[in-house]
Parts: C-alpha cells; sequence; structure tokens
C-alpha cells in the first residue's frame, strides 16, 4: 500500500472515530439536559382532605402553578371538617379543617407531624337579600351603614341579642312591619346555616350564638350547654335538612333561590368580589357577635407540614388566598390592600364586631347534638 492511500485510509477511519464521538456527545448531552429538565420541573404528590369552602382555591391555576414551583403537587378531596376524623386518613399527607376545635380532635386522633398550623382565617358573616336586610334593619334587628350617593345600603351588622330573642319567640316575617310589601318573605325567620354535627361553619354559628345568648360566657361544661339548648334547637330544627358544606348554600343564595338568610364565610363574598362576579342584591351582614374560622392544616407527614408552612409564608400564595377571600395571618395589610375597591360590602376592620371565644372540641361535639335534639 502506497503512503498516500494508507494516508487517506487513516483519515477516514479518524473522520468515523470522531463521527461517533461526537454523535455521542450530542446524544449524552440530550439526555443530561432531559435529566435536567425533568429534575427542575419534578414535583412530589402531596394528598390532604379540606373544607370544601377551600376546593377554588387549590383548584386554581395560578395556585397549582406556585406550589409546582416549590416542588408539589396538592391533590385534594372535600369533606365536613367535624367529618374528617371518622375517614381513613392513612395515605394522607394533611387534613385542613376549618377551624382549630376539629383540628385539635384530629391531631389527638392521629399522628401529627408536629402543631396544626394556621395560614389563613375568615370571619362567619350573614348574606341577606336587600329586601330581608331592610326589613331586619326597620325592625331592629340589623343595622345597615349608609352607602351614600342614594345607593341602597351593601353591608351592615345582624344584631345577635335582638335576631336569638326573635328566633327564640318563632317570630315570621309576616310579624315584622314592612315585610307585606315583599311576598318572597313568608314563614319563620331563621338563618341557614351547615350542619353543626359535620361542618365546621354550622357548629361555630352555634358557638357564637350561645356565647350571645348566655351573657357572654363560653359554655363549659354540660350544665352551660343545657342553659342554651332550648335556643340553639329552634336554630336547627326550624331549617330542616342541613347541608354540610356552605358551598351549595351560598351558590344558591347567590342563584336567588333558598332562603334570604344565608350564614357563609366571609371569605366566599370577598373571592366573588375580588373575582368580579354578579352580586345581584346580596348585602353582607357582620354578626355583631361572631366566630373567625381560623382555616388550620394538621400535617400528617413531613410533606404536608413542608405544604402547611408554604401556605404560611410563600408570599406568591398568601397573596392567591387573599385573591380566594381569606385574611392571611400577621398581615392586614394585604386583604386591606386587596379589598379596597369593595368596602361597601366587605367591612376590613370587623368595626364593632365582638369575636365569641370558642369552646372546646367536646362541647361543640354536645351543642351540636341538644340542637338536633
Amino acid at each position: 500500500m502506497g503512503f498516500r492511500e494508507h494516508a487517506a485510509r487513516v483519515r477516514r477511519i479518524v473522520g468515523i472515530v470522531l463521527a461517533a464521538l461526537l454523535i455521542g456527545g450530542v446524544a449524552a448531552a440530550v439526555v443530561l439536559g432531559r435529566d435536567s429538565e425533568d429534575t427542575g420541573t419534578a414535583t412530589r404528590t402531596v394528598r390532604g382532605v379540606i373544607g370544601s369552602e377551600k376546593a377554588e382555591f387549590f383548584a386554581d391555576a395560578d395556585v397549582v402553578k406556585a406550589l409546582a414551583a416549590r416542588g408539589l403537587t396538592v391533590k385534594t378531596e372535600t369533606s365536613g371538617s367535624w367529618a374528617m376524623d371518622q375517614l381513613p386518613l392513612k395515605g394522607y399527607d394533611f387534613a385542613f379543617p376549618s377551624s382549630k376545635a376539629p383540628a385539635d380532635e384530629l391531631r389527638s386522633a392521629t399522628k401529627s407531624d408536629g402543631a396544626p398550623l394556621r395560614p389563613f382565617y375568615s370571619p362567619l358573616v350573614v348574606v341577606a337579600h336587600r329586601a330581608a336586610a331592610q326589613v331586619l334593619a326597620e325592625n331592629g334587628l340589623a343595622a345597615l351603614e349608609p352607602a351614600g350617593g342614594g345607593r341602597p345600603a351593601t353591608r351592615g351588622r345582624l344584631l345577635m341579642g335582638p335576631y336569638l330573642k326573635a328566633a327564640g319567640g318563632d317570630t315570621t316575617w309576616q310579624q315584622l312591619d314592612g315585610a307585606d310589601n315583599h311576598p318572597e318573605l313568608a314563614g319563620t325567620v331563621f338563618v341557614t346555616s351547615t350542619d353543626p354535627v359535620s361542618s365546621n361553619s354550622g357548629a361555630l354559628f352555634l358557638a357564637a350564638a350561645s356565647y350571645a345568648a348566655d351573657g357572654g360566657r363560653v359554655a363549659a361544661d354540660e350544665a352551660a350547654v343545657s342553659r342554651t339548648a332550648p335556643l340553639l334547637r329552634k336554630l336547627v330544627q326550624v331549617q330542616g335538612a342541613q347541608q354540610t358544606s356552605s358551598d351549595a348554600p351560598f351558590r344558591d343564595f347567590i342563584s336567588g333561590v333558598g332562603n334570604p338568610l344565608v350564614l357563609v364565610y366571609e371569605s366566599q363574598v370577598a373571592s366573588l368580589l375580588l373575582q368580579k362576579q354578579d352580586t345581584g342584591d346580596l348585602v353582607v351582614l357582620y354578626p355583631d357577635t361572631t366566630v373567625s374560622s381560623d382555616h388550620t392544616v394538621v400535617p400528617l407527614t413531613a410533606q404536608g407540614r413542608e405544604l402547611g408552612e408554604l401556605l404560611s409564608s410563600d408570599p406568591r400564595l398568601r397573596e392567591l388566598a387573599v385573591r380566594h377571600g381569606f385574611r392571611p395571618q400577621g398581615a392586614a395589610a394585604e386583604f386591606v390592600a386587596a379589598t379596597a375597591p369593595h368596602t361597601a360590602f366587605i367591612d376590613q376592620r370587623l368595626t364593632g364586631v365582638r369575636q365569641a371565644p370558642v369552646p372546646t372540641a367536646e362541647v361543640l361535639r354536645s351543642m351540636a347534638r341538644r340542637a338536633h335534639g
């Protein structure tokens, strides 16, 4: 073989080797890039059971994105807060009832991963159709705040003392001055609430009613429960069948059906306003004795605790919680700024509203049972 032929052959072999190395390098780079991309976008799935009033928050695409940026994919199922301790929670990472009392029960019944976390809260309010609110105000059961500019009032207070007296006396709408101008107002005057045996808002309403009716005393034992049990029974039994979630009664109210007075969370109203949805003739009545619902994460695993800590501290998640109407713990300014355009409905400072302390879980359960008769 001549020198030129030998050199050409060597060049061909070197070219083949270099090509193979180049292809291999590109393939390795692609694989490494994919591995790197997978590592950067991979999330860990966190499973939990939540109160239905938080379902829209966790379903929000922006919330999903914010959690994914922190490495979490959250899968949720809904339940009444007081029914969560009856669920088989094995395999769940967290439970997220709507107040401290059911959270305390869950913590004692499960192997909780440390203390509960309370990232946000919401006071209970009563939504009323305008005619109902005006009739209540004319008869001393509510106080409406003038909207100004000749506009009808859209915010006020439900006066719990007079309201509970009316409820205890089985007062009907027909007995109230001005109701005869509104044929839709008929039957006994009552606030639609959820089933206190299984639902947080219904149980907390009983706590507020008991506190107001018993001279500002927190029920601490069966004797205290007995003092207000007849009244609480009337508040519940006049309603007939009750829902286990505040979501359905609120949707019915907004669609114009059902009772003209419905107990909901302020967050449900604020969310409606912040999303610029139609409010119709809605009037928000803050009970002058109410209870704030501290939405409480009970972590069952380390990943559940991580979620609770993120909801409490991550600026983007706190911003999104406000967008869904919740008040972040320890940061009133965020809620005040977001709801500034809606103060005709939202009482940012809860003016003239007294917070009733919540009894123990055991006492609340007793109240609920006695109310059902």
